[in-house]
């Protein structure tokens, strides 16, 4: 690509469903800071509340349809029907979604146009790439909405209060799927004060459930997830699944499925037996609901419905898109990550590098050279096989023959035989403080490994608190004239002080991750 500067268009949604825009006010700045000229449609914002006024104070220039579509680089919520695809120009760079899985006839489409074309919902399910993951910021604001849209309808309560006028129990929410939108339901409901539990076939999201203050509900369905998603299950798995869901959502009050299979219907979660079993009055929120199929087997696409048991089912099918100002707000964040990403001189001019797994396994076509399907980004924690076969092909270790592990002990021998000669040499009224040292050592080991790791940093300050009285002590008794207690004060100095300055450093670093950057 050339030196020069580039234009990003930021044309109006063709489609009328649509509420959210793809770029919103508080993004255009950092698109800015890249060197790039924001091009803003008349209007492109309003369905979102957000005013062409708002566009303008950041910087972007309002234009007209033809112009924003024009544009070298084009920025829209989804792929645009064939009207607006015309004014794309040959050699653009093309950023929306596309669901090449589902729209095999796009590709032709783009071929023939001639366009680059990255795909956001495409991106590979690596930890560097979160941040262009528009299918996990959007989950995000929909596992929130999914429990205000299931409070509403659920006309009561949700955590638990005693009063004068008697007692009453929290509601219970059962989250089926705890991948973005689920955990996002999961911090969300137990905030509102529900009582929550969830169950996914991951068993490694057992640790994040209980984070967010829910109950993990082991299934007797476990998956490995080579890629990030989890996959198909077979009948029996299903059958054995099914029949957990079952239970579950007969003792809850809300019900949020969540599942869904990337290019592939959603599965069946709840049967029509399960939902005869719930209460009546109880929500069920189907965030799997699609014209393909839904997590339910009474579900009404965009529809909300009560069974004749009175459970009521909610089938939206676009969350995210009824809080559209944040939505675009978020949506345009995973532009600006994804720009920062491909133009890395800041000189308004981008560059594909395909040899970024990232960027490839974005591309969908590049100068109209069809690039889908990119090659597999695996995200398994399990050992790759030439590790594997590595592994079976190492020779066994004979049993008779116990291997060296007091080559990694000297030190811990060196430190126990200077603690002797210490105690040895140190005066017999010094032996009570030794016996109050020890005894502090145990106390100190068994209360600091029993901490949560959220409140490491915290604890740091603790330290560092300790590690000064360490050094004031020190300095008292460098100056009693006994070179040994001089050198053990020096060292004493030296080592609390590696502990006080690190522990500033690394709280400093992990408080910074919580701060937004001024580029960003």
């Amino acid at each position: 690509m050339s030196a020069t500067r580039m234009t990003i268009g930021v044309p109006k949604e063709p489609f009328e469903y649509q509420m959210r825009v793809s770029v919103a006010p508080q993004n255009v700045e950092r698109l800015l800071k890249l060197g790039y000229e924001v091009l803003v449609e008349h209007d492109a914002g309003i369905k979102a509340d957000l005013y062409d006024q708002q566009y303008e104070v950041q910087g972007a220039r309002i234009v007209d349809a033809p112009e924003a579509w024009g544009a070298d680089v084009v920025v829209c919520m989804n792929t645009p029907p064939a009207e607006q695809l015309a004014h794309i120009k040959r050699g653009a760079l093309l950023i929306t979604r596309v669901n090449p899985r589902a729209n095999p006839e796009l590709l032709d489409a783009f071929s023939q146009m001639g366009i680059t074309v990255l795909a956001l919902d495409c991106v590979p399910r690596i930890s560097r790439a979160q941040s262009l993951d528009v299918l996990s910021s959007m989950m995000s604001i929909a596992g929130y909405k999914a429990v205000v849209e299931a409070a509403d309808a659920f006309g009561r309560l949700l955590p638990g209060q005693v009063t004068a006028a008697g007692k009453m129990p929290p509601a219970r929410v059962y989250v089926i799927g705890a991948g973005v939108a689920g955990l996002s339901a999961i911090g969300t409901a137990s905030s509102m004060g529900a009582v929550v539990a969830a169950t996914d076939v991951r068993p490694e999201v057992y640790d994040q459930v209980e984070s967010l203050g829910g109950e993990f509900i082991e299934i007797p369905v476990k998956q490995e997830s080579a890629d990030g998603y989890a996959k198909e299950m077979s009948e029996d798995e299903q059958v054995v699944a099914q029949r957990l869901y079952a239970e579950q959502a007969a003792q809850s009050d809300i019900v949020i499925t969540t599942a869904q299979i990337p290019g592939r219907p959603s599965p069946l979660l709840l049967t029509e037996e399960a939902i005869a079993g719930m209460k009546p009055g109880s929500v069920i929120v189907d965030m799997g609901a699609s014209e393909q199929g839904s997590n339910t087997a009474l579900t009404q696409v965009d529809q909300a419905v009560q069974t004749s048991n009175g459970v009521t089912i909610l089938g939206y099918t676009n969350l995210a898109n009824r809080l559209p100002s944040q939505a675009s707000q978020m949506f345009g964040q995973n532009v600006v990550n994804l720009m920062k990403l491909i133009t890395p001189a800041k000189d308004g001019a981008y560059q594909l590098d395909e040899e970024d797994e990232v960027v490839r396994g974005m591309t969908i076509a590049l100068d109209g050279q069809i690039m889908w399907p990119p090659p597999p980004v695996s995200v398994s924690a399990a050992p790759a096989p030439q590790q594997a076969e590595a592994k079976a092909a190492a020779p066994e270790v004979n049993s008779a023959e116990p291997p060296l592990r007091w080559k990694g002990l000297w030190w811990k021998v060196l430190l126990g035989i200077l603690a002797i000669v210490l105690i040895v040499m140190a005066p017999a009224s010094m032996a009570n403080h030794f016996i109050v040292f020890m005894l502090a050592v145990v106390v100190g080991f068994y209360v600091i490994t029993a901490v949560t790791h959220s409140l490491h940093t915290p604890l740091m300050s603790v330290t560092n608190a300790i590690s000064g009285i360490i050094i004031v002590g020190a300095i008292l008794l460098a100056g009693t004239g006994n070179l040994v207690v001089t050198v053990l004060s020096f060292i004493a100095m030296v080592i609390a002080s590696i502990n006080i300055f690190g522990g500033f450093l690394v709280s400093h670093r992990m408080l910074k991750m919580f701060q937004r950057s001024s580029d960003e």
